[in-house]
């Protein structure tokens, strides 16, 4: 299956959503509550400016988060899950518990 499925198929949809290395961690981290930029670089710490700035752009392009921006001095702008974002959130909870029951299997794997 290829891009060109985008809309019609979709696992080439969410897979083309859900592009991006960091994608999954910030939607994590925004399900736990509105951050702001440098919030979520301190909560992502390898992550750097540049990528965190064009991950969060994509994913307002998406749909998947809102930013708001008010008007004061200095400048404050939050970002949060939008609609589409929450409605995500029992698929990202299923992926946390998953992957906790993965990382138990390896554990019990090097232990054998």
């Amino acid at each position: 299956m290829d891009q060109d499925l985008f809309g019609i198929c979709p696992y080439v949809t969410v897979q083309k959503l859900l592009t991006g290395k960091w994608t999954l961690l910030i939607l994590y981290h925004l399900s736990m509550k509105t951050m702001r930029f440098n919030e979520l670089q301190r909560a992502l710490p390898r992550l750097t400016q540049a990528t965190l700035t064009k991950q969060l752009h994509m994913m307002l392009e998406n749909g998947l988060i809102e930013r708001t921006v008010y008007n004061q001095i200095p400048p404050k702008v939050e970002y949060s899950l939008s609609q589409l974002g929450r409605d995500f959130e029992p698929v990202l909870d299923a992926v946390g518990v998953w992957g906790k029951e993965y990382i138990a299997c390896i554990k019990e794997k090097e232990l054998q």
